[in-house]
């Protein structure tokens, strides 16, 4: 399933880092750095690497003030660094060009890799202005390294000889890798059209930092503010509390408050029983950055989509698909799509059947079921008096739940308070995979109150990474969930990885446990696999490691690592009541297992959606006219691909679909459900093999999760499992049937 947004984690060397390294300062070209310097950092904490464990940021050192004059420095300085490699007088090596890129943009990418996070985990003012200012400059800084014509020629020097250099594999797909990442920067374009290439990096990483900003203003405006406690009838008092805390922070004491979160549907509708209050909240919730003001996302979205065709077009491709997938597992969109439109109709078919079992729910409150139109983009639109509505889903599905289940998910909440999940849930598990231990580090200082730092030790007893938890959700926190780290792992460098999962879970008030739902359980679990990759990463070159995979591979890790969320023996360990330690009743267990698939249809019906509308987006020729209607587009899409059923819209609505238009996921979002494929395909190899045993998580840490991009990840796949993956272990899971059909209807 695909509950959470993630950020993949960058490359430890800037260069590899997706539009994040680069100039429009030119620097001497010759120079040495480090004489270079007039003391531009001088009592900057990010100046020199952390001398805290494992070179974690020093937090209570650091201030917003010290990002901007680390970055603009780490810039000059690699620009330096790079034009010394451009112009050394002896002939291109393996060492003296590629090894020695590896080694460029130190401080660049130390002070890039803990302002990127805290600009997304815990940004203020400040680090807004800083991040406007300084995305035009970073892109130009990319453009300066990829499109410098000596450089170049070096590398691929090195990589036309590279047959005959006695290169080990790793070094040989380094080789390869930074050949084509040059080539697909438009290292082998005109001069002009370099320059036209450069002015669209520009606009296109300001615009993408235009629509975070905008999204991140329009999700606080937007939520939803009650006077009377009424209104809220249905939410337990700890969701009452928390409502009435968020409103105290927002300085509207004796006001409840629901922040929305980044999805369509939010959390609270599944138990707030007024209908109107649902109704107000899904309306705010899809209409957030369409309020015709500041933050509206609309006029940004078309022109980064214009842009992206024109960019695609000038470096050979068709479309920004065309472009993206070319890099991935996926290859081509139409393969892409195919995925997604085979498994639409079989999608649709079950969550028409859900609907159905909710029809008959809702007759009895007097609400009658019939067909209606896509009313939901036009929130102002006249309503069909009594239809079953988008915002009665999430309702009806939990009463349904109740009747056929005999499920509570306010009941299932009290067995899952979030310490335990962590501490007896996604640490045991991982603990019995693969040997590995946390040890609690209260010593390391933290950039906000409700962090965690723990040490991981691996099974001999060695320091192997550290782990930051951020889990409760702030106004100035990006939505969603994402891992990304502090510190990447190199041999080369010497560097253990600091990671982090970063998720938005409703803070309760103060003397309150923090109890999750069953999403908010497998988000859990999904963000640690993403940890575990970059824990595990055993690799030398930083280009090679931890995460740095294709899109459609990096969520095979995370999605891989939900499974164990129901694994039996994990599961007893962490479903315990937060009062009285008791372990979930085995009937309660029961009844969640029989619930089985209830609900798939929703969930894949809303990510098939997503990924088409994505693929719309992104299969768009620069030859089309730009898009003057966002809304009228994203029907027309759906309707296209034939997933326009508007009971279930997207999980992302164009205006707030983050992952495509701020957090590298354009044309990508469809690698959630190709990843499904092989996470499925995963776990029935565990079944086969034993199941849950160290002897199985090791192989899979050996063969796959230590190695990062240092091989093809269909290869590494395929020489684990030992065969290409099979969609039929997804289909079982999901209780979903593949018609021959490719229709809906």
């Amino acid at each position: 399933m695909f509950r959470t947004r993630i950020l993949l984690l960058v490359a430890a060397v800037a260069l590899a880092s997706s539009c994040s390294t680069l100039t429009d300062k030119p620097a001497s070209a010759n120079k040495d750095a480090a004489s270079d310097i007039t003391d531009p950092l001088t009592g900057n904490p990010l100046a020199e690497p952390s001398t805290l464990p494992f070179e974690a940021p020093p937090f209570d050192k650091i201030r917003d003030g010290d990002f901007q004059p680390a970055i603009e420095e780490g810039m000059r300085r690699q620009i330096a660094e790079v034009k010394r490699i451009a112009n050394n007088p002896e002939a291109a090596t393996f060492d003296n060009t590629l090894v020695a890129l590896e080694k460029t943009g130190a401080l660049l990418t130390r002070a890039q890799r803990v302002f990127s996070a805290l600009a997304q985990a815990n940004t203020n003012d400040i680090l807004q202005r800083v991040q406007k200012e300084e995305a035009p400059r970073l892109a130009a800084h990319s453009d300066a390294i990829f499109l410098d014509a000596k450089l170049f020629a070096r590398v691929k020097s090195v990589y036309d000889k590279r047959a005959g250099l006695g290169l080990d594999a790793e070094s040989l797909r380094l080789t390869e890798r930074y050949y084509r990442l040059f080539v697909r920067a438009g290292a082998q374009l005109s001069a002009g059209d370099q320059d036209r290439l450069r002015d669209y990096n520009k606009e296109l990483s300001s615009l993408s930092t235009e629509f975070r900003s905008k999204l991140l203003a329009a999700t606080r405006a937007g939520a939803l503010v009650v006077n009377d406690k009424d209104e809220l009838a249905g939410l337990d008092d700890a969701e009452l509390a928390a409502a009435l805390e968020a409103g105290r922070a927002r300085l509207t004491p004796g006001k409840y408050v629901i922040p929305l979160q980044n999805t369509t549907q939010q959390p609270a509708l599944a138990s707030l029983k007024k209908r109107d209050t649902r109704e107000k909240l899904f309306n705010a919730s899809i209409a957030r950055a369409e309020q015709r003001d500041d933050n509206d996302t609309r006029k940004t979205i078309t022109r980064l989509a214009e842009l992206r065709a024109e960019k695609a077009k000038l470096l050979g491709y068709d479309t920004w698909a065309a472009y993206v997938l070319d890099d991935q597992m996926a290859k081509t969109p139409e393969r892409a799509i195919k995925l997604l439109t085979d498994m639409a109709p079989a999608a649709i078919d079950k969550a028409k059947g859900e609907a159905r079992e909710m029809e008959k729910l809702a007759k009895k409150d007097g609400i009658r079921f019939k067909p209606w139109d896509l009313q939901y983009y036009s929130p102002s639109a006249k309503k069909e008096g009594g239809a079953l509505q988008p915002w009665d889903w999430q309702y009806y599905s939990e009463q349904v739940k109740k009747k056929n289940y005999d499920l509570d998910q306010n009941e299932i909440k009290q067995y899952f308070e979030l310490d335990s999940v962590l501490q007896n849930g996604v640490f045991f598990a991982a603990n019995q995979l693969y040997g590995i231990t946390f040890k609690e580090r209260h010593d390391i200082p933290v950039y906000q109150s409700d962090v965690r730092v723990f040490e991981v030790f691996d099974q001999d007893g060695t320091s192997l990474a550290l782990f930051y938890a951020d889990y409760f959700k702030r106004d100035n926190k990006a939505g969603g969930a994402w891992a990304t780290a502090f510190v990447g792992q190199s041999g080369l460098l010497g560097q253990k990885p600091v990671i982090t999962n970063t998720c938005n879970f409703t803070k309760p008030a103060p003397g309150q446990p923090a109890l999750l739902s069953r999403d908010n359980v497998v988000t859990m679990f999904h963000e640690f696999g993403h940890a575990l990759h970059g824990m595990f990463s055993n690799v030398k070159y930083p280009l090679l490691g931890g995460t740095s995979v294709p899109r459609d591979f990096v969520e095979f890790p995370s999605q891989f690592n939900e499974h164990w969320a129901d694994e039996p023996g994990v599961f007893a360990n962490y479903a315990k009541h937060y009062k009285t330690g008791a372990p979930m009743p085995q009937e309660l267990v029961a009844k969640i297992r029989k619930a089985g698939t209830y609900g798939q249809g929703f969930s894949t019906t809303e990510n098939v959606s997503a990924a088409l509308l994505d693929m719309a987006w992104h299969t768009l020729p620069r030859s089309v006219t730009i898009v003057d209607n966002v809304d009228a587009f994203e029907r027309s899409a759906l309707k296209k691909y034939d997933v326009d059923y508007p009971l279930v819209p997207p999980r992302y609505r164009t205006s707030y679909f983050a992952h495509i238009w701020s957090n590298g996921y354009a044309a990508g979002y469809y690698s959630y459900l190709w990843t499904a494929v092989l996470r499925d395909d995963a776990f029935y190899w565990f079944r086969e093999h034993g199941g849950m045993t160290r002897e199985n998580g090791q192989r899979l840490r050996e063969m796959v999760l230590s190695r990062g991009g240092t091989e093809p990840t269909d290869a590494l796949y395929r020489a684990w499992r030992g065969r290409d993956p099979s969609v039929e272990p997804l289909l079982e899971v999901r209780g979903l049937k593949i018609a021959k059909s490719g229709k809906n209807r």
